[in-house]
């Protein structure tokens, strides 16, 4: 659940440290990494504002963070509208994923149950990338095996 590590780090503890099969490694890491989700997508407007009220640097840091975001996928976010959240999602690299998928779609205020759509499959995407690489027997340096 975490936004660093979410399922890119569960999965293979899951399965390396945890003796977990494939199956169980990738539906919980999947499971817990959609937790937030929702919470994100629906809270994150109300509890901006409220930030921005009772917080105001951590709100200047919010954002700061959404225009970022709103720059650097301004031009995949105009093509592909709600669906360009899929592949960055999907893709398990750092600074991608779920969390922030959820703040590209609150930054450029898209719909949240279609937001919601793209992030499960991009999520179950990255899911079955990670567990593919721990199968071929990819080196993770945070998993002592």
């Amino acid at each position: 659940m975490a936004p660093v590590g979410e399922l890119r780090a569960a999965i293979p503890l899951g399965m390396l440290t945890h003796d977990l099969s494939w199956q169980q490694a990738f539906l919980w890491g999947v499971l817990g990494n959609l937790i937030p989700v929702p919470l994100l997508l629906w809270g994150l407007e109300p509890g901006s504002r409220l930030v921005r009220r009772i917080a105001p640097p951590v709100g200047w840091l919010l954002d700061w963070r959404a225009a970022r975001l709103r720059r650097k996928s301004d031009s995949w976010v105009q093509r592909w509208g709600v669906w360009g959240l899929l592949p960055f999602v999907a893709v398990p690299l750092p600074l991608t994923g779920a969390w922030t998928g959820c703040l590209v779609a609150w930054a450029f205020g898209m719909d949240r149950r279609r937001a919601l759509a793209a992030t499960v499959l991009g999520v179950a995407g990255a899911g079955v990338i990670v567990t593919a690489l721990v199968q071929a027997g990819v080196h993770f340096p945070f998993v002592k095996s």
